[in-house]
């Protein structure tokens, strides 16, 4: 049974920093795009970033640019969320999905399988 199992989420204070993982286990990431979301109380799941197989095309949210960076190790099966410059309006599940898509995007339809959501809170 294909899982992800995301990490690293916490509490942060405003301005700082902390890297989430995605780790997979049953199948192999190399052939999937991930795609990373998050979701606030009271709001819609939002597209924050996503990674081609390769690594070679990402895509990034408005609201993340210049802030989020995204990246993928194959051989450790992980793919990585650098958040920097966290603020208040940061705090949310995030989660992870992978998809066999060929041009990243941002629609969840396109991602089949998906983690369980770690929690990030940023605060002072």
């Amino acid at each position: 049974q294909p899982q992800l199992v995301e990490s690293g989420g916490g509490l942060v204070q405003p301005g700082g920093s902390l890297r989430l993982s995605c780790a997979a286990s049953g199948f192999s990431m190399d052939y999937y795009t991930i795609g990373w979301f998050r979701q606030a109380p009271g709001k819609e799941r939002e597209g924050l970033s996503c990674i081609s197989s390769s690594g070679g095309n990402t895509k990034y949210a408005d609201s993340v640019k210049g802030r989020f960076t995204i990246s993928r190790d194959n051989a450790k099966n992980t793919v990585y969320l650098q958040m920097n410059s966290l603020k208040p309006e940061d705090t949310a599940v995030y989660y992870c999905a992978a998809g066999w898509i060929e041009t990243p995007t941002f629609a969840p339809r396109e991602y089949p399988y998906w983690g369980q959501g770690t929690q990030v809170t940023v605060s002072s």
